[in-house]
């Protein structure tokens, strides 16, 4: 029994001395709060020499106490998961659903007024604008009865329609407009809820813009807001709010399509108005004294 403790001693001895050593030489050279590097990357022992299964434990026991000591921010980079996938914190090019939503209504708007599709357009456009020329020249509730009206014939003889033929060949096909009857028009809390987020947001601008104007916040602002009505008034005395909406929407379906076509000249023409606009501009805010102090400090 000696002779085998003596024969094994010198290996052992060897192999905690230099375990000593690389542990002394990785307090020495790392922090309280960061994980050495040879608990990520054990290093690489001769072959005589074997580690003990009691120093094996003691070393895992070490690298446990050692995690548990780390910063969230070492833990979270060492396990190679960005904070933003975990939910804190989003990218900035994530896009939430409500903002998908609308991204895809204005595309949709967008496709519309460019007539990206003729015949979609050419709907919209056509049926918008033979029912403001309707209201053009009947009143409203003639407007909204005739179209009721309209609608309730056309389906009526259709229903009537499917019904004989379903009596003169016997069949059992339904109700024809069970498919539309049977979808589920009921708008969620939650969607009424965004939807009326998304315009509080739109009506408390209105609401600032309105007070910030009619109390002179910026006197130029206010002064443009008194022309452009003076301006109005003119325009009210030649055309009433329908021409003015059948004028508006003939410009919305012509005029992005018309600039998309032309835009470089436009663009060039549009620069030299501003441009001449901004100098009428600073000369007359450089002859209010309000402004002209204001600018001054």
């Amino acid at each position: 029994m000696r002779s085998r403790a003596s024969s094994s001693s010198p290996r052992s001895i060897e192999s905690v001395s230099l375990w000593e050593s690389v542990l002394g030489a990785g307090r020495e050279g790392t922090s309280e709060n960061q994980l050495p590097d040879y608990f990520v990357s054990p290093p690489s022992l001769p072959p005589h020499i074997s580690l003990q299964p009691s120093l094996a434990l003691a070393c895992a026991a070490m690298a446990e106490s050692s995690a548990a000591t780390q910063s969230p921010s070492v833990s979270s980079s060492s396990s190679g998961v960005e904070p933003s996938a975990l939910g804190g914190g989003g990218s900035p090019g994530a896009c939430p659903a409500l903002g998908a939503k609308s991204c895809g209504s204005s595309c949709a708007v967008h496709d519309l007024i460019f007539w990206r599709d003729v015949k979609k357009t050419g709907f919209v456009f056509g049926t918008t604008l033979i029912m403001l020329l309707s209201l053009a020249a009947f009143s409203v509730i003639s407007v909204v009865s005739y179209l009721i009206l309209a609608l309730l014939s056309v389906t009526i003889s259709f229903r009537i329609y499917k019904s004989v033929i379903q009596a003169v060949q016997k069949s059992e096909e339904g109700h024809p407009f069970k498919a539309y009857l049977d979808v589920d028009i009921t708008l969620s809390s939650e969607a009424f809820h965004n939807y009326m987020n998304a315009a509080m947001v739109h009506i408390n601008k209105a609401l600032k813009l309105i007070i910030r104007l009619f109390l002179v916040e910026d006197l130029v602002d206010s002064l443009k807001l008194a022309v452009f009505m003076w301006l109005m008034t003119y325009v009210g005395a030649v055309f009433n709010g329908i021409t003015l909406l059948i004028l508006a929407e003939l410009l919305v379906f012509s005029v992005p399509i018309v600039y998309e076509k032309y835009k470089t000249q436009i663009d060039h023409y549009v620069g030299i108005a501003r441009d001449q606009t901004k100098s009428i501009v600073e000369k007359i805010q450089a002859k209010l004294p309000g402004i002209a102090k204001k600018k001054a400090e």
